[in-house]
């Protein structure tokens, strides 16, 4: 049997009925094209599986190749949560003995056809790493039509998606934490969890669900948080208002949790002598935070390194699988 052919620009312009010159502005993200000829073009695409040649760019743009870090968040949470400034170091310490430059590439959730799906379909880069991706993101669908090598930081939420990933065992740190909260002697223990359209918000419900359905204890003390300071102030609030006799809360991130103790004191109550408040990532907020915060490690700058790791092995045409990081509690002052 003779081997497939891989679609050239000739094709995609055949299918799409137009020229090849139109053709080529739609896959570089021309603001010009007419919104017709761009969904000819990019239904074309997706149909022939077209990508295109990274060489041949390289020899126009005579500039480095270069990886993608694709975060599908708004401006405003990218450059407030120190998770992304912890991703985007670890991947540029990972690439520093390599010509390789990363590229910032954002957009909201679920904007996968607009400036994020053009333009990995455009081929700009050689690869990608998808950060904090959610329920409606369809970027993996997008990834794996163009045939671009990617490695997703976190589990992606589809279990469609079949791209590799580096994660923490986000449900073990859970564990951990409530298990903290119920050896002090807490009775009564809520959680402020992540969004629930994220693995990571889900992982780690579960796993403080878990210890308490051990332990006897009811698991009915949730309120949702959306990993944001904001988040976490108006869910503990919520929390306090259901329940005046809680005395301990697991908090899906370091943000809301120190967040959280903010509103607790505001409310009157001493942390830890009132509630005692268990916070997940040990980023810097932890220790800058007063009580200092008891939290759970979550490596991202590791992540990242590996994260890279993968991608550069996939670029090279090799095969890789996806990688589970371990985790541990750091136990300060909160709890």
């Amino acid at each position: 049997m003779a081997a497939k052919s891989v679609p050239t620009l000739e094709d995609v312009a055949t299918r799409a009925g137009v020229s090849r010159a139109t053709a080529s502005r739609v896959i570089n993200a021309d603001p010009r094209v007419r919104e017709a000829a761009r969904v000819a073009v990019q239904a074309a695409v997706d149909a022939l599986g077209y990508r295109p040649n990274r060489a041949a760019r390289s020899l126009v743009k005579r500039g480095p190749d270069s990886i993608a870090v694709v975060v599908p968040e708004s401006d405003e949470r990218v450059f407030s949560d120190p998770f992304f400034s912890g991703t985007l170091r670890g991947v540029t310490q990972a690439l520093a003995s390599t010509p390789l430059q990363v590229v910032l590439v954002m957009g909201e959730a679920g904007d996968d056809d607009g400036r994020m799906g053009r333009y990995l379909r455009g081929g700009h880069t050689d690869g990608a790493i998808v950060v904090s991706h959610h329920q409606d993101d369809n970027l993996w669908r997008v990834l794996e039509q163009t045939q671009l090598p990617s490695v997703f930081l976190g589990r992606p939420y589809s279990e469609q998606a079949t791209m590799p990933y580096v994660d923490v065992d986000n449900a073990a740190g859970a564990r951990l934490a409530t298990e903290h909260l119920l050896a002090r002697g807490c009775r009564t223990i809520g959680t402020i969890t992540g969004p629930p359209d994220m693995s990571a918000g889900r992982d780690r419900l579960r796993g403080w669900e878990e210890v308490l359905r051990e332990a006897g204890r009811p698991t009915d003390l949730v309120e949702s948080g959306d990993f944001t300071a904001a988040g976490g102030a108006a869910a503990m609030h919520r929390l306090l208002e259901r329940s005046p006799d809680l005395d301990g809360v697991f908090v899906a991130s370091d943000l809301m949790a120190v967040s959280a103790i903010g509103e607790l004191s505001t409310l009157g109550r001493e942390v830890p002598g009132d509630v005692a408040v268990v916070g997940y990532d040990d980023s810097p907020a932890a220790t800058l935070s007063r009580p200092g915060l008891t939290t759970v490690v979550n490596p991202v700058s590791q992540m990242a390194g590996r994260a890279v790791a993968l991608l550069l092995r996939l670029m090279a045409g090799e095969d890789a699988e996806p990688e589970v990081l371990s985790t541990r509690l750091v136990v300060r002052e909160s709890a």
